[in-house]
């Protein structure tokens, strides 16, 4: 984890201003897909943003051992090299590993410990939690599952849980929670179970991961991508009724749920949630960050981004960089990628819209989904519970 000095980052840090004015349908990346692509209605008025209305988190000022993350982005970087070597150009999107990956300045040396390639030795039970809108939108996205049909070659088996588009975390942790009460216990030979939040999922697992201990013991391993663990300052200049614009999506499978994910997304609620919930030790936190140069934000992203960029420039277009920690995690890597670019495949299934709107959309995200997964599962083979 970077100290936040230019000479750490390559990148000076933006002085907060407390008067952020971002548009309501441009403050969160799903939002902007709907209000650019058919619901016409982008008249809403912002108001003024108080960014970080609680303490500042102490991963901004403080080097990540400091702050109790544990570094690992060099195997990281082993592993998805070694991938990207033997069969990235073999997949869709290919792009090298060094510009696929962000590396700083105080990345520790390589290991130098061998990789395997083939079917993984245990293999991986993943359930994926995706981000706020998901449901309103899916039948838009083609997803074609490249990345499940790939890592499920060598032993990884995804299954991606819904969860309500447009609820706040506490009931979508009740949700997360009944669907995992119902996945059998693992026997002596069966599966780590690894739970993936993606954006507003993350912090609908963490809770549910702490309301509910009933499901501790299930669990091996949560990942956070592009995980607004923190929230996002964006949240603050949204309304519930204009995220509910979503719902009026052409094919959206949504509804208005409780009408509480964007107050889920404040970073008041998320830091003062974060301070008064312990995770358990009993599971392995993993923080994979989306940290992109200009150059790879999508251009229906960029207002967010230069405006999250009053906050801190170090930001994926919807979360700065350190909002994206679980803290005391390890972490994985920092991709060079914007918040749609890894989970959302806009381009592959709609070639007009990624030679504009999301024109920096395309990632190798079946070598990402393996290295992410051989990481963990060796990590959790080195670091028995």
């Amino acid at each position: 984890m970077p100290n936040t000095t230019h000479q750490a980052t390559g990148r000076e840090p933006a002085r907060p201003r407390l008067r952020l004015r971002v548009h309501p349908l441009r403050s969160l990346g799903l939002l902007t897909l709907a209000g650019v692509l058919g619901s016409g209605m982008l008249s809403c008025a912002s108001k003024p943003l108080n960014p970080y209305s609680t303490n500042t988190p102490p991963m901004i000022l403080t080097p990540a051992a400091k702050a109790g993350a544990i570094d690992k982005r060099a195997r990281f970087r082993e592993i998805f090299c070694a991938i990207t070597d033997e069969r990235g150009e073999s997949l869709p999107d290919h792009r090298p590993c060094d510009e696929a990956l962000v590396r700083l300045s105080d990345e520790p040396p390589a290991t130098g410990k061998p990789i395997d390639l083939g079917r993984g030795k245990t293999g991986l039970r993943v359930v994926v939690v995706p981000g706020l809108g998901w449901s309103c939108l899916k039948g838009f996205v083609d997803s074609k599952f490249t990345t499940m049909t790939h890592t499920g070659k060598f032993g990884y088996d995804i299954t991606l849980l819904e969860v309500e588009a447009l609820s706040g975390s506490r009931r979508n942790a009740e949700l997360i929670r009944d669907a995992l009460m119902n996945i059998p216990d693992q026997g002596d030979d069966d599966k780590p179970l690894v739970l993936i939040g993606y954006s507003k999922g993350a912090p609908d697992v963490l809770e549910a991961i702490v309301n509910y201990p009933e499901i501790q013991p299930k669990i091996a391993a949560f990942i956070s991508t592009a995980g607004a663990v923190g929230g996002s300052p964006l949240a603050n200049d949204a309304t519930e009724s204009t995220v509910g614009l979503l719902t009026h999506f052409p094919g959206s499978q949504c509804d208005a749920g409780d009408e509480n994910a964007l107050n889920s997304l404040k970073p008041e609620v998320r830091q003062r949630w974060l301070a008064d919930h312990p995770l358990p030790d009993t599971i392995r936190y993993y923080s994979l960050i989306y940290y992109p140069d200009e150059e790879h934000i999508s251009a229906g992203l960029k207002s967010s981004y230069d405006k999250l960029g009053r906050v801190d420039a170090r930001n994926d277009s919807q979360l700065i960089f350190y909002d994206q920690v679980i803290p005391g995690s390890t972490i994985l890597g920092y991709l060079n990628a914007d918040h749609w670019a890894v989970s959302i495949p806009l381009a592959r299934s709609h070639k007009f819209i990624g030679s504009t709107f999301v024109n920096r959309n395309a990632f190798p995200r079946e070598v990402m989904a393996e290295a992410v997964f051989r990481f963990v599962e060796e990590d959790l083979a080195a670091r028995p519970q």
